[in-house]
This record gives structure tokens, sequence and C-alpha cells, in this order.
């Protein structure tokens, strides 16, 4: 964690020194192991105090960020001394120790007080930046959303064309990745095409994707529970026709053994809108189906 070199964390460092030892040989060993260049430690004098070397040392590690980072090595190290060997077997040792003691103790005060701001400021900055995330994120979605609608409404013009058809197969499936529900895109199995499939908790459903001007009828219906029927039992249908279905399609599709969910152009419009998502509404209609066997379930009728 970078610590702030401020003028106050200098000058306990700088006591901390001066009070921890007493013999040049320890303070030039201290000094090594804390990353200050033997070369400048090499030119402290014979006659020069420890004083005079740290009043030499400290000016000038101030003037590069090596030099700073050297300053905090040195106010780490000495924050974790609990015992003071160089200050034995002197006549004054006791008091020597006390006084090295209390300036380690203030020294480590201070780096833990800024130790907590930096946390707390380090804490700050992340939450924001998780706003600013989310606040993208979200831009990002509406955006998103915003031209899949775009999408679909300029494709109403080609209901009913072949190319209309494929390129709402296409939009489909940029739906359901959007939504980060698992899919798979159309394929083949035993010579019967499928329109791809989705997974929506645990359950698979073989999907059956409708752009035509008319309403899907009972035949639309029989085709694809002839291709559930061929799968696992764990596996359903969803049909999506953009211009609805017949009443003898709705109740053909329903019955108390249902497999099969049917949506229309309402329900894609209500995630669209914001109402639901699409895996809210797969579920809510999933809910019905099991409640009450029947297929399908208008939007009018979601909160009823």
């Amino acid at each position: 964690m970078a610590a702030k070199i401020t003028p106050r964390l200098i000058e306990l460092t700088y006591e901390s020194v001066l009070k921890s030892f007493w013999r040049r040989k320890a303070l030039q060993k201290f000094l090594l192991a804390s990353h200050v260049a033997e070369k400048f430690v090499a030119t402290w004098a014979a006659d020069e105090s420890k004083r005079d070397l740290l009043d030499r040392m400290f000016p000038r590690l101030q003037t590069s960020d090596r030099g700073r980072a050297v300053i905090f090595q040195i106010a780490r190290n000495l924050s974790e001394q609990t015992t003071f060997p160089d200050l034995r077997n002197w006549e004054n040792s006791d008091q020597k120790i006390m006084d090295a003691h209390k300036a380690v103790q203030e020294l480590k005060s201070y780096l833990r007080r800024q130790d907590e701001e930096i946390k707390t400021e380090k804490e700050r900055q992340e939450a924001q930046e998780r706003a600013r995330s989310e606040r993208q994120r979200i831009q990002r979605s509406l955006t998103d959303k915003t031209k899949l609608q775009q999408q679909l409404d300029t494709m109403h013009a080609k209901v009913g064309t072949q190319d209309g058809g494929y390129e709402f197969e296409e939009w489909f499936y940029e739906l359901l990745t959007y939504c980060e529900i698992s899919n798979r895109r159309p394929y083949k199995t035993d010579g019967r095409q499928i329109d791809g499939s989705l997974t929506h908790e645990g359950t698979t459903y073989l999907i059956e994707l409708k752009f035509t001007k008319n309403q899907s009828g009972a035949t639309d219906i029989d085709s694809l529970k002839a291709k559930v029927n061929k799968m696992a039992d764990n596996t359903m249908g969803i049909m999506v026709s953009i211009s609805g279905y017949s009443s003898t399609a709705i109740a053909d599709a329903s019955g108390s053994k249902t497999t099969l969910l049917v949506l229309d152009a309402s329900h894609l419009y209500l995630f669209l809108s914001g109402g639901m998502t699409f895996a809210e509404i797969i579920s809510r209609v999933r809910r019905h189906v099991s409640q009450t066997g029947q297929a399908y379930l208008p939007v009018k009728q979601f909160h009823g």
C-alpha cells in the first residue's frame, strides 16, 4: 500500500532512527538493510555524528521517488522493532530504550493511521469505480435493448417474407445472448430442422419461430410437439409467433401434460419495454402451464 511521505512521517522516522541506534556499525547495518545506497553510507566520515549523517540523508532521499520509497522502508522497519539490542549495556540503557520505544510507538501509530486513511480512500475510490461501471453497464444495457426494439420494429415490414424470417431468427438469438440465457442456434437432428434451443432453470426448450402474416395454427403446434416428443423427458418447447395464434392452436398446445409454452409479439415487447426480463417471462408462463395446463398466458393476465 502506497504511503504518503509527509513532513510528520519524516520527522517521526528521523527521531526513531536517531534514538534506536547508538553505535555506528549498528546504524550502518540498519540503513543498508533498509535499502539506503551503500555508496551513500560509505560517505559517513569518522568525525561525523549520527545526526549529521541523518541531516544529510533525509533531504537527499526526499528528492526522488526511489528515495521516498527508502524513507518509507526505513519507517516500516523501525515500526517493527520490539527490542533495542544496540541500546543495551550502557550506563543509561533504561532511559535510552524508553526514549527509543516511545519514538517508535509514535511512528507506528502514525503509520497505522495513515494506512487506515489510505484504506478508506481506496475503498471510496473502489466504490466510486463500481458505481461508475454499473452506470455504464446500465447505459449499455438500455442502448442495446433500444437497438433490439428498433430492429424488431423495422422487421415488421418484412413479416411473411423469407428474408424477414431469417432476420427474426438472428434477432431472437441476439436477444437470448443479451439476456445471458444459454442457447443453441438452429441445427438438424434426424433430418428434422430445429430452430434452436434455450436452457432456463434446468429445462431445455426447443424453439420454433414464426414470422408469418397469419396466425400460427394447429399444424404448427403439432410439428413442434413431434420434435419435442422425440427428445429427453425434461425437454419442452417454446413457440414464438409474431402474429399470434388461432384459438385452435392454443387449445391444441394446451392440456394436462403439455410440454409447450407459446409466446407472441406482446411477450417480446413486454421485455423490450423493461416490464420484465425475458427469463422472468419464460418462468411466468412456465408456472402458468404447470398450474393450469394452458400453454398460452396473455401479457394482460400476467399479474392476475
